[in-house]
């Protein structure tokens, strides 16, 4: 790998002029879209790409999308190679032709420079609905691919400028909510509009040329950028389990995601083998998926930003064998495989964790939960309501655990309570923290929270997919477990009463479902927690006096505004010594015996 010689600044110059086309795709999907899944959850990504299908430049978007759209837009490739035209554009979203899951709709458009191919955008997107047995097409007792909704192959739905009908027809009549996938649609074609008119520009200012050794010196100096930097990381063999509570059909049985990360030089190699067999539910897991889990592990690991483009893809390999939940095979359901990606990158952390160890968070809360309700109002219109939950990072080594944020894989925003209640037939009755659920540890986990809907309307299902209810986020380093998460769906003038994981079932009106995320995992020893900061969790409502004194050992003036410093270090010794520790443990899943 040569480095090209270039003046610095042309060169920074143009890499931002392209990194911003990316962006500005971005923002026109977010200011055009219909849906709140796509405005308010943010749950779309953008991208721009060379005539080879190599990826330049990801908007600011989900890092869950890093290894999808490389591996899209290589499917559209060989599907159409040699027939790409001016004023083409590409749709697909089936997961054994390149896609992921199905509501996730992929759509490409060849730019074309003097009548030269030169570059594609693309765009990721997911849709309310895409059909399927379930409103919403997320269910996670979907047994194959056929009960899932829609699959598009890789098809061409504008050839050379003319719309192909057949296609949007065909999808609006197969779709509950067609007014809204058709809208979120034009809002992927707008942001490739964008891209295609913004790269013009850019080729006519510095010539189609200087743009080529412009972007193959960009993929270069990225290449070099991210070998920099994991050469600095320590080598060796780091090998972590998680595990995902089971399928929502066979009850009870932990599916185990394993990886061992080999870190040699300035290469690093993610090998997934040992993780379970893909499984009779929606949570398997494409290749690109997992791919993008792995990425996102290390980039979130380098002590410098590093561009996510072909270059770094070039530094990282990714192992999963066939026909496992990582890289599952035809005819398995996907649908809910982003619960099984958020718990990848959590496995990712634990090994990386044994690598760095002050650079990695404990486990985060484990989403993202999926809600989905549809129906019918009074006029027989259908409305859907869909909504991802995640909201808690795992005890840093420096730090407590984020409260209320999104996972990192995604970068996903909660829909507000008002957006909510003007668009949907529901009331949302709290949005509040939960106490007592963040890991304890030197550095506590996350605070989870508490959402309660109540429907006002006549009748509605209701999808729920979720997890962490047996396996906790694990702590680290003698950090405690996170709280789990729970479901309660309370009758019409009922008690409510606790409800599985992952459920299908019907509401009626005046029907409350509540949804308790879990929390993060803890990092270091919670006997080590500076007091005051205890002290300020308690006031706080984070944590209570009882938990205060069982998990942190540290009492409070009966007045509760201050630490009682003896009784304290008394305390603290005493659950030493029951605890027991010869050395302090890397990994904790559930709390000591002595704990709460």
């Amino acid at each position: 790998m040569q480095a090209t010689a270039f003046d610095p600044f042309e060169f920074e110059l143009f890499r931002n002029a392209l990194l911003s086309v990316a962006d500005e795709m971005a923002l026109t999907v977010h200011r055009t879209t219909y849906s709140s899944v796509l405005r308010d959850n943010l749950d779309y990504s953008t991208a721009f790409f060379d005539e080879r299908g190599r990826m330049i430049a990801q908007g600011f978007s989900l890092p869950s999308h890093l290894g999808s759209m490389p591996t899209a837009l290589a499917a559209v490739l060989r599907r159409f190679e040699g027939e790409i035209h001016p004023g083409d554009v590409y749709a697909l979203n089936d997961p054994f032709h390149g896609g992921m899951h199905l509501p996730d709709i992929f759509i490409f458009k060849p730019i074309f420079v003097e009548g030269e191919l030169v570059a594609f955008a693309g765009t990721i997107s997911h849709h309310t609905d895409v059909g399927g047995r379930v409103a919403g097409s997320n269910a996670p007792d979907s047994v194959e691919i056929y009960q899932e909704g829609v699959r598009i192959p890789p098809m061409r739905i504008f050839d050379g400028g003319r719309r192909n009908e057949t296609f949007f027809e065909l999808m609006a009549l197969n779709v509950r909510v067609p007014r809204m996938v058709m809208g979120d649609i034009r809002a992927q074609l707008a942001a490739c509009h964008v891209a295609e008119a913004a790269f013009t520009d850019l080729c006519r200012a510095y010539g189609l040329p200087k743009v080529r050794q412009l972007t193959e010196a960009m993929l270069d100096h990225t290449e070099r950028l991210a070998r920099a930097e994991i050469a600095k990381l320590p080598d060796g063999t780091f090998a972590f389990e998680d595990y995902l509570d089971d399928d929502g059909i066979d009850l009870g049985q932990r599916i185990v995601l394993k990886v061992t990360v080999t870190k040699k030089g300035d290469s690093i190699l993610f090998d997934w083998t040992g993780s379970s067999p893909q499984v009779r539910g929606a949570l398997n897991a494409t290749l690109s998926f997992t791919k993008s889990a792995s990425y996102c592990g290390v980039l979130s690991v380098t002590e410098n930003p590093i561009p996510n483009n072909d270059g770094v893809f070039r530094a990282i390999e990714v192992i999963a064998p066939e026909g496992t939940i990582v890289n599952c095979v035809h005819p398995a359901s996907v649908a809910a495989r982003g619960l099984t990606g958020f718990r990848m990158v959590d496995t990712v952390f634990g090994a990386l964790a044994q690598m760095v160890p002050g650079k990695v968070t404990a486990a985060g809360d484990g989403g993202n939960t999926n809600i989905s309700i549809g129906g019918y109002d009074a006029e027989r219109k259908p409305y859907i309501f869909c909504d991802f939950t995640c909201c808690a990072w795992g005890g840093r080594a420096f730090a407590d655990g984020i409260d209320g944020n999104s996972h990192m894989f995604a970068n996903m925003a909660g829909q507000s309570s008002e957006v909510i209640e003007a668009e949907q037939p529901l009331f949302v009755e709290c949005y509040e923290f939960v106490g007592d659920r963040g890991g304890a540890g030197k550095f506590r986990g996350g605070a989870p929270y508490r959402r309660a809907y109540r429907f006002l309307g006549d009748e509605a299902t209701i999808s729920i997919r979720s997890d962490r209810r047996d396996v906790r986020p694990y702590g680290l380093y003698g950090g405690y477990p996170g709280g789990v998460s729970m479901n309660y769906l309370a009758r019409a003038g009922g008690e409510p009463q606790v409800y599985p994981a992952k459920f299908y079932d019907r509401l009626r009106h005046g029907d409350r479902f509540v949804h308790e995320t879990a929390a993060g995992g803890g990092w270091g020893d919670p006997l080590e927690r500076d007091p005051e900061h205890v002290l300020r969790d308690v006031r706080n409502e984070f944590v209570s006096r009882q938990a205060a004194l069982e998990l942190y050992g540290v009492a409070l003036l009966p007045d509760g505004r201050a630490v009682d410093r003896p009784a304290t270090e008394a305390l603290r010794a005493r659950l030493r010594a029951a605890r027991g520790w010869r050395e302090t443990p890397y990994a904790l899943r559930e709390l000591p015996q002595t704990a709460g």
